[in-house]
């Protein structure tokens, strides 16, 4: 079923590579979204509040409060999160943006060895060849490279190289970590809008990924040559916070940064010959379906390893 027929049907499904079953997400302000992005009205919203930011940096203040702290444990049980994986106990969170942007305890996100590895838990797609990619999201809708690293000349380093796209949800743990080892430079802002991330936005609009704020890192890998990693805002993000320094040399899997209070999206850019995904994640991609997996886990093979 491709990503369109889901919509029709009123479904986002991706397979959860834990257990091997397709799911339905629950998604997190399902109706408000289904409005804004499929209403004539909610189109006008589009432009009121979500391009001007307005509803973004309020709801982002709201979750900094005290009072809003009062959502954590609810949150925790509609959402049957694990809180044997937090670094801290719940009752030390203050605001429920603490709590969103929590640490988790290592044991909980082990890295995987002798291979390259998913940045974020989320959903993810892997494309072998972005640039002849023609359906992306929506059939015969391609990714414009250029405007999405803001940089005709860098897009063209990457003319047939593969990318891992990592959709985070709001139920997801939100700090993002390096894929592989190597020498990340100084982070680069690109400025744009915070439109919504999820499949129900994009299916109307796959031009999102370009449009919205993004910052991109060079990672200059021994074994990968330039990697670009790209954060890209969304609707009620507060903002992407990055904890790592640049110039520093980097183990695969350590902390790179983490985005505040929202739903967003991670995307990892590899050069032509470099990697050659996981087989389940590409057959999942072709098959218009996102796979669930967890951050260091096994993404990708560097060509010429064992």
């Amino acid at each position: 079923m491709t990503v369109e027929e889901q919509m029709a049907k009123g479904e986002v499904r991706y397979k959860d590579r834990r257990d091997g079953e397709v799911k339905v997400e629950a998604i997190f302000g399902e109706r408000p979204l289904r409005w804004v992005y499929g209403n004539p009205l909610g189109q006008l919203a589009q432009w009121l509040l979500i391009r001007r930011w307005i509803v973004s940096a309020w709801y982002g203040r709201k979750m900094d409060t005290l009072p809003s702290s009062l959502k954590i444990k609810p949150f925790i049980e509609q959402y049957a999160l694990d809180e044997g994986e937090f670094a801290d106990p719940v009752d030390d969170y203050h605001s429920f943006n603490e709590f969103f942007f929590r640490k988790l305890k290592p044991s909980a996100r082990p890295i995987a060895a002798d291979s390259v590895v998913f940045p974020a838990d989320g959903r993810h797609l892997a494309f072998d060849d972005i640039t002849g990619e023609s359906n992306f999201f929506v059939k015969g809708q391609s990714f414009d490279l250029a405007q999405f690293l803001g940089d005709a000349g860098l897009a063209k380093r990457y003319d047939g190289g593969s990318m891992l796209l990592s959709r985070l949800c709001p139920v997801d743990y939100h700090r993002f970590h390096f894929p592989c080892a190597g020498q990340p430079g100084t982070p680069r802002f690109i400025n744009g809008w915070l439109y919504s991330v999820n499949p129900i936005a994009l299916i109307t609009r796959p031009s999102i990924f370009w449009e919205n704020k993004r910052v991109v890192t060079a990672i200059e890998s021994p074994a990968l040559g330039q990697v670009q990693f790209v954060e890209i805002g969304a609707t009620m993000v507060g903002s992407i916070r990055q904890t790592y320094t640049p110039g520093e040399t980097v183990a695969k899997g350590d902390e790179k940064g983490y985005f505040a209070f929202g739903g967003s999206s991670v995307a990892v850019l590899f050069e032509k010959g470099r990697i050659e995904f996981d087989t389940d994640l590409l057959k999942n991609t072709g098959g218009g379906l996102e796979t669930y997996a967890r951050v260091g886990e096994r993404m990708a093979q560097a060509l010429g390893q064992g």
